[in-house]
């Protein structure tokens, strides 16, 4: 040993030795430093959630991405508000007073755009209409221009009934009345209204001739000002949308509702639900450690005396962390679990073994040398190991897992001297009821007896495993979709799935960026000819066709209505609640002898709903008292009738379009489609659902043939996960090389070499082949979990390789009654538990990422101390390689 190993053995002897000698001074040292990091840590230690941050500047889906938002920067950074409502014009009204208000306020937002209620649109709207719809409005408009005239000089329910009525007499008497949309409209109204909901009658669909839809959306643009200081950087934007939604009447006892979506919105969701996760994953990944130490060491001292070890090294990476890089984003923010599990890895091996050695008789002094010395030659090998592995992610473009090697290769030297100065330090003071002599876990020797007294089974189980393996590893698959990598149940997410089924609104496009306006044209023409694409826009689109002809139609609807806006008076007539019943039970009447002497009418339907509704409602009041029959039909009258004043005024506004071209464009609407630079923006929206994996490659390729610069959600999703793939590709190459020549120089032993090797290759299969049983697929979170599980592999087993090389075993059974597999099995507990506890994260990408180093972790045990202890039995008639 010593002609190997001896100047390492004698100089952690010598450290650990010397730290105990004088414990005092090196706790008080310690204390200092690690405040002093905690307090530097706080203060400045920051947070990233943009995952394609994660990924190098210098990729070219990179650069086509920073030129786009550098071209259109009103694209980036922005929240999505989404107002939706029962009725057009309910959310109209709510979405031009929320927009009114927001402009006011430049201290949380640089721009506010609503397309639905800009003056261009709302002037301009029916000109984006085909010519057939908007000869139907006109034919609606006729029909209804009398009722128009006259409910406005006089808005009660009273009136309305009444018209209604005379108008069912007309269907009698064989007048060719469309009544349908009205019969139905007021129908739904009033069945809404008995079942305790609002669902007011909207005027505007029955001037359209348009069936009365679910739910009416618009959707107000903003780009908020963030505030980088702060852990969420759109907190207080998001804010002051609330406290403007909630002045203008928008509450969640409202109808009109209220959604906060967009990259900002998801960036501050991502990272809250991230952190609620890691907050948890902490809390109990702490309790039971302590639990599993206390178990692991029959002593409260020294348990306490590893969990301290434990937080003083977390806090050391931690300002590490913050000095080296200054932030954290969704991957390395791992490193505190990962560090927890490697962390007390080493310290348990380092007191077990001062344990083991106080049990075989050692004095205290000779034990914690021995002790050091021993353990220092295998957990030093492991933190070279380990290192090698995280920094070999250094080279890659993935920077958000660089980044993660960088602090966890550093955090496992942190770790090691930790281990080595302050757990020597803290001996005499937390373990001066150490027992000399307890059970060392004669059960769990038993079991591990099994491995070698089985040892041929248990090897062809080994090679089953791996021939299983070799045909399900080619179905291992990676989610490009970043969106299921957030709380699912957040509302930004919900209100982004919300948009993806939308025609208008959706943001799932991809976009290509022209220099000149020919080019526009030709992009348009071979990007619209492809199977893939569904359509194709650009500023052209906003100039529409057939101008002269639906001005002639707009003047007509102008002609029917009146040139000017009629004013609803404010004297609606009082009638008495006796009054309106007898009105009710007139219409009833009347849409009974209609539905008896037309029951094949084309309205006969809709009125034979309405004549059931009206029965009802007259059947509701008749069982109430007089005065609440009273604010009931005031209800009824308000549910109505509030819409039509604004369904007016947009009507006549329509009415005042005229012929424009792309230069009378307004600048808020140009610059979004033609940059300040120059540059034109064409967005390509795919023709089928592009959800999965093959479809989003099908749809992203076949653009990026006609334009490979193209960017956009679909782009950046596909190519940074090809990214990620090609990162993890190369670093686990670069690690599998950088570990096997480390090794072979630290062991001087290929035979030993390969059996430190085999368990840690093995369990890596086996995890990701369990990725294909539980069809989850690795995603940018959880394959994360595949470095981790480098690391802890490689620990245990080199521990236990090192511990059989210095104790040059001749028995099979000598190794499994030493203190290694009981500190490898703790160890991988501790670390379980607290992996473990990331299933309870919010976050899926976080949640995924614990199940598979879970899976992982149970894989490592069982190569590690049933499959490993049999090939080192095997081989133990073999001299050690010194």
């Amino acid at each position: 040993m010593k002609s190997s190993f001896g100047r390492i053995y004698n100089l952690f002897a010598a450290s650990t030795s010397f730290c105990y000698r004088h414990a005092p001074w090196i706790l008080l040292i310690a204390f200092t430093v690690v405040t002093l990091s905690a307090v530097y840590t706080v203060r400045n230690l920051g947070m990233n959630t943009d995952t394609t941050d994660m990924l190098s500047e210098q990729l070219p889906f990179r650069v086509n991405d920073k030129r786009y938002s550098e071209a259109f920067p009103q694209d980036a950074d922005i929240l999505l508000l989404v107002l939706s409502a029962p009725t057009p014009e309910q959310v109209y009204a709510k979405t031009n007073q929320l927009v009114t208000l927001l402009r006011q306020d430049k201290k949380n937002f640089f721009d506010v755009f609503a397309p639905s209620v800009e003056d261009f649109f709302s002037h301009n709207g029916l000109l984006y209409e085909d010519i057939p719809q908007l000869e139907q409005t006109a034919n609606h408009l006729a029909k209804a221009q009398p009722l128009i005239a006259q409910i406005t000089q006089d808005p009660s329910l009273h009136k309305f009934i009444t018209l209604l009525t005379q108008a069912t007499d007309a269907l009698n008497q064989g007048q060719p009345l469309e009544l349908d949309a009205v019969f139905r409209g007021v129908s739904e109204t009033i069945n809404a209204q008995l079942a305790g909901q609002a669902q007011p009658l909207s005027w505007q669909s029955l001037f359209q001739g348009a069936s009365l839809a679910d739910t009416y959306q618009e959707i107000i643009v903003v780009r908020p000002v963030p505030d980088y200081s702060a852990l969420l950087p759109s907190k207080h934007p998001i804010m002051a949308v609330r406290a403007a939604a909630e002045k203008v009447g928008i509450t969640d006892a409202s109808p009109i509702q209220l959604k906060i979506t967009g990259d900002m919105a998801l960036a501050d969701s991502e990272l809250e639900s991230s952190l609620d996760g890691m907050e948890i994953a902490l809390a109990i990944t702490f309790l039971l450690v302590s639990i599993s130490l206390y178990s692991a060491m029959y002593t409260v001292g020294m348990a306490i005396a590893v969990l301290i070890c434990l937080i003083a090294g977390l806090i050391l990476t931690a300002a590490f962390a913050t000095v080296a890089i200054g932030e954290l984003n969704i991957i390395s923010i791992a490193f505190a679990v990962l560090y927890i599990g490697l962390g007390v890895d080493f310290a348990i091996h380092f007191l077990l073994r001062y344990q083991e050695k106080l049990e075989n008789g050692l004095p205290i002094e000779a034990a914690i040398r021995r002790s050091g010395g021993e353990v220092g030659i295998a957990l030093a090998s492991c933190t070279v190991a380990n290192a090698i592995g995280f920094y070999a992610f250094i080279p890659t473009n993935y920077s958000g897992v660089a980044e993660l090697g960088i602090i966890a290769g550093t955090g496992m030297l942190v770790s090691l001297l930790v281990t080595f100065i302050v757990g020597p330090a803290l001996l005499p003071y937390l373990t001066k009821s150490l027992v000399t002599k307890v059970d060392n876990g004669k059960t769990f020797v038993k079991l591990l007896q099994i491995s070698l007294r089985w040892k041929k089974p248990i090897n062809v189980a080994a090679l089953l495993m791996i021939l299983l393996a070799v045909v399900a590893l080619p179905n291992i698959r990676f989610d490009y979709n970043l969106l299921n990598m957030h709380d699912q149940n957040g509302e930004a997410v919900q209100a982004f799935r919300e948009l993806l089924t939308s025609e208008d609104y959706s943001p799932w496009y991809t976009v290509v960026l022209a220099d000149e306006r020919d080019e526009v044209q030709q992009l348009k023409s071979k990007l619209g000819k492809l199977p893939e694409v569904g359509k194709v826009v650009s500023i052209q689109d906003l100039v529409p066709s057939e101008q002269n002809e639906k001005l002639t139609l707009i003047e007509e609807m102008s002609l029917i209505i009146g040139p000017e806006l009629p004013v609803l008076s404010s004297a609606a007539s009082k009638q008495s609640t006796t009054q309106q019943l007898q009105t009710l039970t007139a219409l009833a009447v009347a849409l009974e002898r209609f539905t008896e002497n037309y029951p094949g009418a084309p309205a006969a339907d809709a009125a034979r709903a309405l004549k059931e509704s009206v029965r009802s409602l007259l059947q509701h009041l008749g069982e109430i008292q007089p005065q609440n029959q009273a604010t009931f039909l005031h209800i009824l009258q308000e549910n109505l009738l509030s819409t039509l004043p604004v369904a007016l005024q947009r009507l006549y506004q329509l009415m005042e379009a005229t012929m424009f071209t792309e230069q009378d464009l307004p600048a808020s609407l140009a610059t979004r489609w033609h940059s300040k630079g120059g540059e034109y923006l064409v967005a390509v929206y795919p023709a089928d659902d592009i959800g999965d994996n093959e479809s989003l490659r099908h749809f992203v390729r076949a653009v990026q043939q006609v334009a490979p610069h193209a960017t956009g959600i679909p782009v950046i999703s596909l190519e940074a996960g090809d990214a990620v793939i090609d990162a993890f590709v190369q670093a686990f190459s670069l690690t599998l090389i950088g570990i096997t020549v480390a090794l072979l120089f630290m062991l001087r032993s290929i035979k030993y070499t390969v059996l430190v090797l085999a368990p840690l290759l093995l369990s890596s299969i086996l995890t990701g082949v369990f990725t294909v049983w539980l069809d989850m697929p690795f995603n940018f979170a959880n394959i994360i979990a595949l470095p981790l599980l480098l690391g802890l592999g490689i620990d245990s087993s080199l521990n236990m390789v090192q511990r059989s090389i210095i104790d040059k075993n001749d028995k099979d059974e000598a190794l499994i009654h030493t203190s290694t597999p009981r500190a490898v099995f703790y160890s991988a507990l501790t670390t379980l538990v607290g992996f473990g506890s990331l299933m309870l994260s919010p976050h899926e990408g976080t949640a995924s990422m614990g199940i598979l180093l879970t899976v992982g972790l149970v894989f490592t045990l069982i190569c590690t101390l049933i499959i490993l202890p049999s090939l080192l039995g095997e081989n133990s008639d073999q001299q050690s390689p010194a």
